[in-house]
């Protein structure tokens, strides 16, 4: 390595010529960091004190030791993003100089033929700097002042013409925006292949530029170290297919993303989303043996599988709708077992039809999930794991299965919790409001309605003080009915006429004339046309009528008991799980000391989450969400709790639980604390419901 500190306008007069490697991100910078960039130089220019301004390094692999006026293209490790934005302010620069030189050394011609264009060379070495293909057609367009491509590059065009805009803004001409540029400073640092490792000097640099996506590392992770040729071949046969894919926006968007559940598939566990490149590198290691083809190969593949189904890029009709309403729900967590589904049935071990069957029962596993406030934290270890146990030669069932049989937290909500709660909850506020009306809506319906011009009506309208003819409607109690009824399922529909409909009364509504709810073609208006008076009791009429269909679009996987039992894994048997209850233990039941006591206690404790359950062992009760949160020991003096979480993590305010960390006892954890009274069972809760939450939340 070979290291010394020069003008940036030098080492570029000087250079034959900077080339972008095909392994490096596209170029990224947006106004933000143009901005910055821009004040930077301006404020360089404008004070006399400041006799240079630094603004990095230009890391660089060269063909020889020399750092400068290389005879044949520098590939730029780290500089990107610096050289490419000067290179467009330069350039928006020289077009608005016209035939004026502010400062010597800064007129049109002498900027194009010392920093842009070479015209001693010819071709594409004649452009003193050479990007990758995304974006290098259109800074060669700019450069030459040539037509620009149909396909140009977004961040390219963009941020040129906000530099030409910036400097047609210059109130006191462009003196000081010479002069800054000619202070600009870089650390130019030279590599020498063979010699030094341009991976590890790329992963430790601290640029001050946009930082490097996950994405960006790990391409250049698996290009960097190869040979031009090999880097070209896998690069145009399979990463820029990928770009291509992806598109720009949605590559700087999307492809992270797609990297940890590509990796959350072939690991079997998601990776932190800062970690993503670190878990590349282990999968990589473990799995190259011949070279990277066969990995970036397999990346393009499940790429396209994803593109089809984030992305809507799918064509193939029932999939492309399902897939759109997913996106709609916003199921990003299910993308791991969505992906390897997706490549079963590319490979023909899933049919169409059952693929689709099992894209609607993940749809209705999230929305029903959702309805019923579940908390999300556990999907993620579900769908990441979920194919571990799927039996592929019976997939679709298996599937279902699988959904069927989620335990406690993880559960698949059953139709009369869903119902239930999708009956009484608050749906206008509810955060897919637009997603759950447009699915009841355009089920079972060969031709999808638009509903993009349709907003949502409240029957009952949303006014504190309804008109006479409202009050008298909905009865005495109208107050109460209007707040508990207001924005559930049956009092909320679709309309085009919100604002012609307003307050009116629902005989109004109904027959306003070409308009009205009786005339509505729409599925979700079907019987209104029919009702005289509406009121507490049609509303939930008709919340009971939506709900049923609700079961039809979100169907649960309703397998019977028989097929289900086919799919349990036998319980390994021990005296530890022999068939134990509660007159086991004498303290708890008849007349024991501290059966009131505990029923209590169990009582509160079952009552912090539908998922806890009780399990009676030799030695202790144990409470358990997916394992022991809390035990229970019946001792002479009291009940011994014992929590399963760290001592330190305790919040005890009262300094009331013992550490017990590495200390024999019975029941799981490190915390402990004794109820001998009903008194200390609130306190008790506060600490048990600590040690809940952290398994739920470790569960995702």
């Amino acid at each position: 390595m070979k290291a010394s500190e020069v003008h940036l306008l030098t080492l570029i007069q000087k250079s034959n010529q900077f080339a972008i490697p095909i392994y490096q991100r596209t170029y990224s910078w947006t106004e933000v960091e143009c901005e910055q960039y821009w004040q930077d130089i301006i404020r360089a220019g404008s004070r006399d004190d400041l006799r240079s301004h630094f603004v990095g390094s230009i890391v660089y692999i060269a063909k020889t030791h020399s750092n400068i006026a290389q005879s044949s293209p520098s590939l730029v490790i780290d500089g990107q993003q610096r050289l490419t934005t000067t290179m467009l302010l330069l350039k928006a620069l020289s077009k608005n100089l016209g035939d004026t030189e502010p400062i010597d050394g800064f007129s049109s011609s002498k900027i194009q033929n010392r920093y842009l264009i070479d015209p001693d060379e010819n071709d594409d070495r004649r452009f003193k700097l050479s990007l990758t293909e995304t974006d290098d057609l259109t800074l060669k367009a700019i450069l030459e002042d040539a037509p620009i491509p149909v396909t140009a590059s977004n961040r390219i065009l963009t941020n040129f013409n906000w530099f030409d805009g910036k400097i047609k803004d210059l109130k006191n001409g462009t003196e000081s925006l010479c002069r800054g540029l000619d202070k600009l400073i870089v650390v130019d640092v030279s590599l020498q292949r063979g010699e030094d490792n341009p991976q590890l000097i790329f992963e430790s640099m601290n640029s001050t530029g946009r930082e490097l996506s996950q994405a960006d590392l790990i391409r250049n992770f698996v290009l960097m170290g190869l040979e031009p040729e090999e880097q070209s071949k896998l690069y145009r046969n399979y990463w820029r297919q990928m770009e291509l894919k992806f598109g720009q926006d949605a590559y700087t968007s999307y492809f992270d993303s797609f990297m940890r559940h590509y990796l959350t598939i072939k690991s079997g566990e998601m990776p932190n989303v800062d970690k993503v490149y670190e878990a590349f590198k282990r999968y990589a290691n473990s799995e190259i043996t011949q070279g990277y083809e066969n990995l970036v190969s397999d990346i393009s593949t499940f790429a396209t599988y994803y593109c089809a189904m984030a992305l809507g890029e799918e064509t193939e009709p029932t999939l492309k709708e399902a897939f759109q309403d997913l996106r709609e729900l916003r199921v990003d967590v299910a993308y791991p077992l969505l992906l390897e589904m997706y490549s079963d049935y590319k490979l023909g071990v899933l049919s169409l039809e059952d693929f689709e069957c099992a894209v609607r029962l993940v749809e209705a596993y999230v929305f029903r999930r959702a309805v019923c406030s579940i908390p999300t934290n556990s999907m993620n270890k579900t769908f990441a794991n979920f194919t571990k146990d799927l039996d592929k030669s019976r997939y679709l069932t298996s599937v279902k299965a699988s959904l069927q049989m989620l335990p406690s937290y993880r559960r698949f909500p059953s139709d009369e919790e869903f119902v239930r709660d999708l009956k009484s909850r608050d749906l206008y506020n509810f955060a897919r409001r637009s997603y759950w009306l447009r699915r009841i809506e355009n089920f079972g319906k060969k031709e999808r309605v638009a509903i993009d011009n349709c907003t949502i009506e409240h029957i009952m309208p949303q006014n504190d003080e309804l008109n006479s003819q409202w009050q008298h409607d909905l009865g005495v109690e109208w107050k109460t009915v209007q707040k508990e009824k207001l924005h559930t399922l049956g009092n909320l529909t679709l309309t085009a006429y919100n604002s012609e409909y307003s307050d009116r009364s629902f005989l109004e509504k109904r027959d306003l004339k070409g308009k009205g709810l009786k005339s509505s073609p729409l599925v979700l208006n079907e019987g209104l046309g029919d009702i005289e008076v509406w009121n507490l009791q049609e509303i939930e009429l008709r919340a009971a009528r939506l709900g049923e269909k609700a079961l039809s679009v979100w169907a649960a996987p309703g397998l019977p008991l028989d097929v289900l039992e086919s799919f349990r894994k036998p319980k390994m048997s021990s005296s530890r799980d022999a068939a134990y209850d509660i007159y086991h233990f004498p303290q708890l039941s008849g007349d024991g000391k501290f059966k009131e006591l505990f029923e209590r206690l169990e009582a509160e404790i079952t009552a912090l989450d539908p998922c806890v359950t009780v399990g009676f062992l030799k030695l202790y009760v144990a409470f358990k969400a997916e394992t022991n949160f809390v035990d229970v020991i019946p001792q002479a003096n009291g009940l011994r709790l014992s929590l399963n979480m760290p001592f330190p993590d305790l919040v005890d305010p009262e300094g009331r639980a013992r550490d017990i960390t590495g200390k024999g006892r019975w029941g799981n954890g490190d915390c402990s604390f004794v109820v001998n009274q009903v008194g200390d069972i609130p306190y008790a809760i506060g600490l048990i419901r600590q040690s809940l939450e952290r398994q739920l939340v470790e569960a995702g």
